[in-house]
């Protein structure tokens, strides 16, 4: 039986499914405003004068950012708990783009939820899957696409990214995922007694690889609004970088 079930799942085919929903607006969004200086932010804005001066040349620079992206997609990448699904559903809002999470076109794929494919087939089979899933989701761009924690971790994953996508890492304190991650259950990697120290393991061995994205924004406790605008403006200079050289 367990032969059978992996035969069947060798693929993963996402053609069994409907492609996510496009939003007809990606192709009404035209640059309001292409002119000014263009800065990246380390971290969201405060909110106030400054943090309402963000929010409006984030809003401007929506447009631009989609004629540099073409048809490649934001990819969010990072740990559990940093934000990438209820950030990139904003972001995907922001700049009228389609949302899609890997792990949700994995689950429809793979007929399983993600922490039975773990416990029924193991990890490696998972990643495998994942792999697949989200080179066709590239291809498929663009989207404002939010991986699972691990994804960025597969050499051929991150050449994949490079190539199809332009990769956003929502980096977040240890103390700040543990706090997101606690209000769920639904986390395969941390159903053990000492979810600090799963953490902690992960943060060292991952935070490294994390770090060749192209694009870094700190994901900390606030408004989801203002990590938004962090990643509009930081992908706003390197886009303008990438121009420049």
């Amino acid at each position: 039986m367990q032969s059978d079930r992996m035969g069947q799942m060798q693929d993963w085919p996402l053609s069994r499914h409907d492609p996510p929903a496009r939003n007809r607006k990606q192709d009404e969004m035209r640059p309001t405003n292409a002119n000014g200086p263009a800065s990246a932010l380390d971290a969201p804005p405060t909110r106030g004068q400054s943090g309402e001066s963000c929010a409006v040349k984030a809003s401007q620079m929506a447009g631009p950012l989609l004629d540099h992206l073409g048809r490649r997609s934001i990819v969010l990448v990072g740990l559990m708990g940093a934000g990438k699904t209820t950030v990139g559903k904003r972001l995907a809002q922001a700049l009228a783009l389609p949302f899609v999470d890997a792990d949700a076109e994995i689950e429809k794929a793979a007929g399983e939820t993600i922490p039975e494919i773990f416990e029924r087939h193991g990890e490696a089979y998972f990643r495998d899957g994942e792999r697949r899933v989200i080179a066709r989701l590239l291809d498929e761009g663009p989207y404002v696409l939010a991986t699972g924690g691990g994804a960025f971790m597969d050499a051929a994953t991150r050449a994949r990214i490079a190539e199809r996508g332009v990769s956003v890492w929502l980096r977040a304190d240890l103390d700040v995922l543990l706090k997101r991650v606690a209000r769920r259950s639904n986390r395969p990697l941390l159903q053990q007694s000492d979810p600090r120290a799963v953490m902690e393991r992960l943060i060292e061995e991952r935070y490294p690889v994390y770090a060749q994205s192209h694009v870094t924004v700190e994901s900390i406790e606030g408004p989801h609004e203002a990590v938004v605008e962090a990643i509009i403006l930081a992908l706003d200079s390197y886009f303008n970088h990438q121009k420049a050289t």
